[in-house]
């Protein structure tokens, strides 16, 4: 057994000593994996040495390397070692921790951690939660919570509203909830990408005459696309005053409120009925772990507590938790041991200072771009996102300027050069990047930047 796990742990070791020398990004075909995977499951033994040499060698080589200091592409993750060993803790400790009975230390760490959370958010102390996979699971069940304290069951009549620079997991859950697609509504950005509130009133209002039953808002709080904030403070407003369920989803820029800009961009995100986060973004965790944080916690447990004869054993009454009372999964993995461990391993401080550096890399790269002659802002840079475009001077035909920009992220991409990725703003072809990673430094940015500004002279 320690072999087996020293050969694994060196094998990580070794993954991350080399991993600014590796490309970013390296992927194959199908056939090609097939090739290389394509098997009868084994009679025999071959032994872990081997076989963790094939599945290094054949597997894990083709994928992203999205803790690579030039991996800026859709929305990295750069977990931390103490957060690796915290997941190989609860892996190799096996935790069920969907009751109190089967898992008091771990889930008194939760609690610890989700109280961690709602200080940092300025939440209330009768605020509850639970970690989940990711922020498409605590989006999910922000919106089950929400109906269920609306409408106790599902309501023909209820609509839902969201920018349209929504992330498509809000649309996903509505799907899985049964919301036909008129039940939700995509309300329309503004100049900065955030939700038009005139947009917003007038939607209510339209929906109201009909005889709909709006019943949830959801703002972002650091949008996929942009990094855009929406004007929560506004929101909360609007939200009291119609009586609506506000859920914020800060997946991606949620965490930004350790800091002292964080925190006067999200401003009102304490006045959210719940907020979606994932740690596994901007809190330097390894996949998977989100959070779900509602702030009449009382909610949580009203909507998703079930007691069958099967588990009366497992019931509590006084302050213990059984996490499963709060969410959909009974069997529960102990998240909490890697964030509970990176944070005390570090200090919340060394966090704060890691989410400022890529702010400032970010509002840098933005400075850049607006005093360049060949590149253009397509939006505000936001936390840590930047979209722009190569425009060189002369060139002013859309179609031609989106397939030279299409052309300049293939080629920086396959050359291992860095991995970035794209979106659309106001029909126009961006290249986007997004800073996370604690590795990336000011020169992984100017590298980019620099094989961007060359593209011209390569077309």
């Amino acid at each position: 057994m320690r072999r087996m796990g020293y050969a694994v742990v060196d094998l990580l070791v070794h993954r991350w000593a080399t991993l600014p020398a590796q490309p970013p990004w390296r992927t194959a075909s199908r056939p090609e994996m097939e090739a290389r995977l394509r098997e009868p499951v084994p009679e025999g033994p071959a032994g872990f040495e081997t076989a963790l040499r094939r599945l290094a060698g054949d597997a894990l080589e083709f994928a992203g390397r999205i803790d690579h200091p030039r991996f800026v592409a859709f929305i990295p993750s750069s977990p931390t070692w103490p957060s690796v060993m915290g997941d190989l803790l609860a892996s190799g400790y096996n935790v069920f921790q969907g009751t109190w009975l089967e898992s008091a230390g771990p889930s008194q760490v939760e609690l610890v951690v989700l109280d961690w959370f709602k200080e940092w958010l300025g939440y209330p102390a009768g605020a509850a939660g639970l970690l989940l996979s990711g922020a498409s699971a605590a989006n999910l069940t922000a919106l089950v919570v929400a109906r269920a304290s609306r409408f106790g069951a599902a309501d023909p009549g209820a609509v839902l509203y969201a920018s349209d620079q929504v992330h498509s997991s809000v649309e996903r859950a509505a799907r899985i909830l049964g919301f036909r697609a008129d039940q939700v509504r995509l309300v329309a950005c503004d100049d900065h990408y955030r939700i038009h509130l005139d947009a917003l009133h007038t939607a209510l209002a339209r929906d109201r005459a009909a005889g709909h039953e709006p019943y949830l808002v959801v703002a972002n709080a650091g949008a996929t696309n942009t990094g855009a904030i929406d004007d929560l403070p506004a929101l909360a407003d609007l939200c009291r005053y119609e009586d609506l369920w506000l859920h914020v989803d800060g997946a991606y820029g949620g965490f930004a409120a350790l800091t002292e800009r964080g925190q006067s961009w999200l401003a009102g995100i304490e006045r959210a009925d719940s907020i979606a986060l994932d740690p596994h973004k901007w809190l330097f965790q390894a996949f998977e772990a989100g959070c779900l944080l509602v702030r009449e916690g009382t909610r949580l447990h009203d909507t998703f507590h079930v007691m069958p004869d099967y588990l009366r054993d497992t019931a509590v009454l006084g302050r213990e938790i059984n996490f499963a009372d709060r969410g959909i999964q009974l069997t529960r993995r102990a998240r909490a041991l890697e964030i509970w461990l990176s944070l005390q391993t570090f200090g919340a401080a060394a966090f704060r200072q890691a989410i400022d550096r890529a702010i400032d890399l970010a509002a840098a790269a933005g400075e850049r771009i607006a005093h360049t002659t060949t590149l253009e802002l397509l939006a505000p840079p936001s936390l840590g996102i930047v979209c722009f475009r190569l425009h060189p001077p002369g060139v002013e035909d859309e179609t031609r300027l989106d397939e030279l920009n299409a052309r300049v992220l293939q080629r920086l991409n396959d050359t291992g050069v860095a991995m970035i990725s794209s979106t659309r703003l106001r029909g126009h072809y961006s290249l986007r990047f997004c800073i996370m990673n604690w590795r990336t430094g000011p020169d992984d940015i100017a590298r980019i930047l620099d094989e961007i500004e060359r593209a011209p002279a390569q077309e």
